[in-house]
């Protein structure tokens, strides 16, 4: 009972400041008080219409709000979200483009389960659009999946790939960002040992944790610093009354956005005081900058705590993706077993979560892959974001997914690699 109660704390100490700035903001716009002109109640209604919109969002999930594309014939195509396989902690979903003959190139985009909701993913989904059809791994917030449906750590969610990428088929290309990278490459290695029939054609890892010390951040430093006891007392909470998932042990989503919002601290407040600024001027929007971002930042999802735990112990602590030990259900995952799926990774210059080196491990993993169906891509000057949903994205790295796509579309091949240093490996996969 202690962890739900801190857990209620947690949600009542948000709706209150939700409470508080609806006060605000109905208080210090009374008709009356026009009759005398006064910056501080303009000041007043500002505060509390930013602070009522800010504590809203965090309990709701943002929608994809993708409603039509235009396409080669020059008209535009409704898209409609289809649900393709429904599972408990997660579905693989479907933009389907009405009107539209099926395009050859048949996208899988892993998204992430850290905090944000796969839509963190819709500005890589538009840009995918019109070239592809895209799938999407859309995992389901822990708070509102009964503790009946069981546990979900790392197996889990590797095995929940695995399914997704049955159902696609061969003809699939994976691109999965950031934190599922290492889980990706296990299943994509899974299926090549367990069922090669079902292997993808090339797999994109952009941004992972492939190999944690490879490059250590904050993030890794985190992880080293606590044990896991400190972590399952500290983080670790469970689902109050409010919830269909009351009883499950997660790691709050109020307690992550705690975690994102303190690295950048000083930042986050001068935007907020900004955005007051610009409300009582009457300068803001309800889809300007300011809210477009943290609209879909402040939208955060509780997390299973089986998976976080095992996360934090398997990937970052044990490393066991980077020293090719990653089991499931007790067998182990050899990478090397890849040898037909082509496999490029991209890092950004300036990305201070994932660094450069981390996700270009996967290659010297994949021991049995031969060098012409490597490749990696270091982009210069971007951050974490920027190579998967920013300006170098779009500009850049898009352009060239989309080339190695093309360039493996064909039916796999399966060749011996022949045996090779680290360096040597290194140096031939730079291209």
């Amino acid at each position: 009972m202690r962890y739900m109660a801190t857990y209620d704390l947690m949600e009542t100490l948000r709706n209150t400041n939700q409470w508080l700035g609806a006060t605000a903001k109905a208080a210090a716009s009374y008709p009356a008080f026009a009759l005398i002109p006064n910056p501080a109640l303009q000041w007043m209604a500002a505060w509390g219409e930013v602070t009522e919109r800010t504590f809203e969002r965090m309990t709701v999930k943002p929608g994809w709000g993708i409603r039509s594309i235009t396409c080669e014939d020059g008209k535009d195509h409704v898209v409609v979200k289809q649900t393709v396989v429904e599972r408990p902690f997660g579905d693989l979903i479907h933009f389907k483009v009405q009107g539209r003959e099926e395009k050859p190139r048949k996208v899988l985009l892993v998204a992430p389960m850290s905090g944000h909701y796969a839509t963190l993913l819709r500005s890589t989904v538009i840009s995918l659009l019109p070239d592809c059809e895209v799938y999407v791994t859309d995992w389901h917030n822990a708070r509102d999946i009964p503790v009946s449906e069981g546990k979900f750590d790392v197996e889990d969610y590797t095995l929940y790939l695995v399914e997704f990428l049955r159902h696609l088929g061969p003809d699939t290309h994976v691109i999965a960002v950031c934190q599922p990278a290492p889980l990706t490459l296990a299943a994509t290695a899974y299926l090549a040992e367990e069922d090669p029939d079902a292997q993808p054609r090339s797999l994109t890892l952009i941004g992972g944790p492939i190999d944690p010390d490879a490059a250590p951040t904050d993030v890794t430093d985190f992880g080293a610093r606590v044990t896991m006891g400190q972590l399952e007392e500290t983080m670790i909470q469970r689902v109050g009354f409010k919830y269909n998932g009351v009883g499950r042990s997660v790691y709050p989503g109020l307690l992550q956005l705690a975690s994102f919002i303190s690295m950048n601290a000083e930042r986050h407040s001068q935007a907020f005081g900004d955005q007051i600024m610009r409300v009582s001027r009457g300068e803001a929007s309800d889809h300007d900058a300011h809210n477009r971002f943290y609209d879909e930042y402040l939208a955060v999802m509780d997390m299973p705590a089986e998976f976080y735990l095992s996360t934090v112990e398997r990937v970052f602590k044990n490393c066991e993706i980077a020293k090719n030990t990653f089991s499931v259900n007790g067998k182990r995952i050899d990478i090397g077993k890849i040898t037909s799926v082509a496999v490029k990774t991209v890092e950004g210059a300036k990305d201070d979560i994932s660094a450069p080196g981390q996700c270009i491990a996967a290659l010297d993993l994949c021991t049995g892959l031969p060098d012409e169906k490597k490749a990696s891509h270091v982009e210069p000057g971007a951050g974490h974001y920027g190579i998967f949903a920013g300006k170098s994205w779009r500009q850049n790295i898009r352009p060239l997914v989309l080339e190695f796509i093309d360039a493996n579309s064909g039916a796999p091949k399966p060749a011996t690699a022949p045996k090779r240093t680290t360096k040597t490996a290194n140096k031939n996969a730079a291209a």
